[in-house]
């Protein structure tokens, strides 16, 4: 308990030094928490970019291929689905809903997406978390869109404003849609998913650009379903949502055996998994980051210890001189160490809830990763744990030199 006081009353002495040491060790323990949480958050985030869907089906390609297709608009497949086969597999005992999907248009660069009202009613994401409108509502008419928040953003549109779809996906398009453009009527809420780079139109109205014709403002504002899904011959692919697990699989087994046309059933929960290990090399640089800068930070201290310990030479020989025994000048010097990393470790602690507090949403909105603020798991607590002990095991060699500091030489003078 003596030590312990004068450990602490040793710390205050130095407050400078010790504020910068404990100010380092509590930056690095924020980074490492901080870079383990986004990375479990991010990963998590990840599978949950299309969520509550039990399947997505498209032609037969790639299982990855599909899903980078249907859910991140990224490439695209060279075959559709017939509207009859989309028909006929949702009419199946078990299905509870389902929404079709049609691509293959963009507008300055950003996917267009045809589809139904039931996207904005079933399409889940980030832990079934619905879409939301910042501005308007869903189209109620085959010539209005509703864009995603960071086209919104990024090309300044606002409920009302005229858009003109291309042709095509990317940036250049050889064939605009002049003769049909669409009315801009809601604007979604920010999902950290594809859907923000999204313009979604009636189904429709992808059959009717691509057919050629020309529909008036005035005359198609017909409200009902029918309407706004028309007659299109095919689709690219379509999301569904089961009553039972059960029909999950007896259904995706069926559209692998289709014989009408091939087509592939993917469960997107697997097949993100799937992705997500071939991305593990950004897993692995995250967590050596991690441990860099810790390490960084443990020998910050050492050379701080060190130095400090060389200024206290004086001070230790007065402690021998009035009785200090060496193994006590070791546990002075260890225990210094411990309560400097263990202060370290709760300020980061405390450093680390509050940056995942204020930037819970950015994360969430601008880079899709769903933070969980919660209590620290078994692993971080483990992290604590090891940086805890590596704390200890670092300051055991400023004291191990303490220890065989002689009274004679802490009380001479060198030049």
């Amino acid at each position: 308990m003596i030590l312990f006081k004068l450990a602490y009353k040793s710390l205050l002495n130095r407050r400078a030094s010790v504020l910068l040491t404990l100010l380092t060790i509590a930056i690095s323990v924020m980074l490492l928490l901080s870079i383990e949480r986004v990375r479990v958050d991010a990963k998590s985030s990840f599978s949950n970019t299309i969520s509550g869907t039990d399947l997505i089906v498209g032609a037969r390609t790639g299982d990855i291929q599909l899903l980078l297709s249907s859910v991140f608009r990224i490439g695209h497949t060279n075959n559709g689905v017939s509207w009859q086969s989309y028909q006929y597999i949702t009419k199946q005992r078990g299905v509870k809903w389902s929404i079709p999907i049609s691509l293959g248009d963009s507008h300055k660069g950003q996917a267009v997406l045809g589809t139904t009202l039931d996207y904005f009613k079933h399409y889940r994401f980030a832990k079934k978390q619905p879409l939301a409108f910042e501005q308007g509502q869903a189209f109620s008419s085959i010539n209005e869109v509703v864009i995603g928040s960071e086209v919104a953003s990024k090309l300044a549109y606002k409920i009302g404003d005229e858009i003109v779809i291309s042709h095509g996906m990317g940036n250049t398009s050889f064939h605009h849609h002049d003769d049909n453009p669409f009315k801009v009527v809601g604007i979604l809420k920010p999902t950290g998913t594809p859907v923000d780079k999204t313009l979604h139109v009636p189904l429709a109205a992808i059959e009717l650009i691509h057919g050629g014709g020309h529909h008036d403002h005035d005359d198609h504002h017909d409200h009902s379903s029918h309407a706004l899904i028309g007659h299109p011959k095919q689709i690219t692919a379509f999301l569904m949502g089961f009553d039972s697990p059960l029909y999950t699989l007896q259904i995706r087994r069926n559209i692998n055996q289709y014989k009408q046309e091939p087509l592939l059933a993917i469960m997107p929960t697997v097949t993100l998994k799937e992705l997500w290990e071939m991305l593990a090399i950004i897993e692995k640089i995250l967590l050596l980051f991690s441990f860099v800068v810790v390490i960084i930070s443990l020998l910050g201290m050492l050379t701080t210890l060190l130095a400090n310990l060389n200024q206290r030479r004086r001070e230790l020989a007065i402690l021998r001189s009035v009785g200090a025994r060496p193994w006590q000048l070791f546990s002075l010097i260890s225990m210094e160490s411990l309560l400097t990393t263990f202060l370290g470790c709760l300020v980061g602690c405390i450093l680390f809830y509050t940056l995942m507090g204020t930037t819970a949403g950015y994360l969430q909105s601008q880079a899709g990763v769903s933070i969980n603020i919660s209590m620290l798991s078994n692993y971080e607590l483990t992290l604590i744990g090891v940086i805890m002990a590596a704390g200890f095991i670092i300051g055991l060699i400023p004291a191990t030199r303490a220890y065989f500091y002689s009274l004679s030489d802490g009380m001479s003078i060198k030049i």
